[in-house]
C-alpha cells in the first residue's frame, strides 16, 4: 500500500468512526470497517499482516512463562498477535467486536489453536472473570472518544486478570501538552494511571520513539496483578 491509498484508508476510517461516535455507538464502526473491506487488507489501516514489533519485542525479552498458561488478546483484527501468542505456546482467547474480522481470522488460520471470538471489551464476558495470565491490548483503548469510556474497558480488563496475571498494554502516545490530534487518539502517561487506580503494579514502562508516520512515539506498559 503506498502513502496515499494508506491516508485514503485512515480517512475512511475516521469518517465512519466520527458517525458512528455520533451516534452514541462507540464500537460499531469496526464491523462497517471491516465487512466494507471485504477482503482487501489495504482498507484496513492497521493490519501489516504481521504481528505488532512491539509485542514481538516484548516476547522475546521478557520471555514470559507460556505454560499452561492462557492469553486474551483485545481487539483482535485480523489474529496475527493471537497467532504469535500461540506460536509461544500460550493457549489464547482472542476477540473483536467484529464479527467480520472474527470470521476474517478463521479464514486466515483454518488449522489455529486461537479460540477467536466475537465480544465487545465495553461488555465482556462474566466467565472471563480470573481466567487470563496475560492479556494485550494494543491500539483499543485510543479509539474510545473520551476517558469514562476507557476506563470503562481498562475495568473489564482487570477483571479478566487472573491472580498474578499480567497485562500488556501498546499505544501511541503522547504528552499532555501535546496536541491530542484525531482518532485513534495517542494516549497520556496520565490516561494510563487508570490501572493502577484499579489495583495493577505498573512493572515496566517504556517510552518508545517511533521511526514512521502516523505515529511518532509509543508506550509499551507491563502490569501486574
Amino acid at each position: 500500500m503506498n502513502d496515499e491509498e494508506r491516508e485514503r484508508a485512515r480517512a475512511r476510517l475516521r469518517r465512519i468512526a466520527v458517525e458512528s461516535h455520533a451516534k452514541g455507538d462507540p464500537t460499531g464502526w469496526f464491523e462497517e470497517l471491516y465487512r466494507g473491506a471485504d477482503g482487501d487488507t489495504g482498507a484496513i489501516p492497521w493490519a501489516h499482516l504481521e504481528p505488532n514489533p512491539l509485542l514481538v519485542e516484548w516476547l522475546a525479552t521478557n520471555q514470559p512463562d507460556a505454560h499452561d498458561k492462557r492469553a486474551l488478546v483485545v481487539g483482535c483484527g485480523l489474529g496475527d498477535d493471537a497467532e504469535a501468542l500461540s506460536a509461544y505456546g500460550f493457549a489464547v482467547t482472542a476477540f473483536d467486536v467484529s464479527l467480520a474480522a472474527v470470521q476474517w481470522c478463521q479464514r486466515r488460520f483454518p488449522d489455529s489453536q486461537v479460540l477467536y471470538m466475537v465480544a465487545n471489551a465495553l461488555a465482556l464476558p462474566d466467565s472471563w472473570s480470573g481466567m487470563f495470565d496475560l492479556i494485550v491490548e494494543i491500539y483499543t483503548l485510543q479509539t474510545m472518544p473520551d476517558e469514562a469510556l476507557r476506563r470503562e474497558i481498562a475495568t473489564n480488563l482487570r477483571r479478566c486478570i487472573a491472580p498474578g496475571g499480567s497485562l500488556l498494554v501498546i499505544c501511541a502516545g503522547r504528552d499532555p501538552e501535546d496536541e491530542p490530534g484525531s482518532m485513534p487518539w495517542p494516549l497520556t502517561r496520565a490516561d494510563l494511571a487508570m490501572f493502577e487506580q484499579l489495583g495493577l503494579q505498573e512493572v515496566s514502562f517504556e517510552d518508545i520513539p517511533g521511526k514512521a508516520p502516523p505515529f511518532f512515539r509509543h508506550f509499551r506498559v507491563h502490569y501486574r496483578a
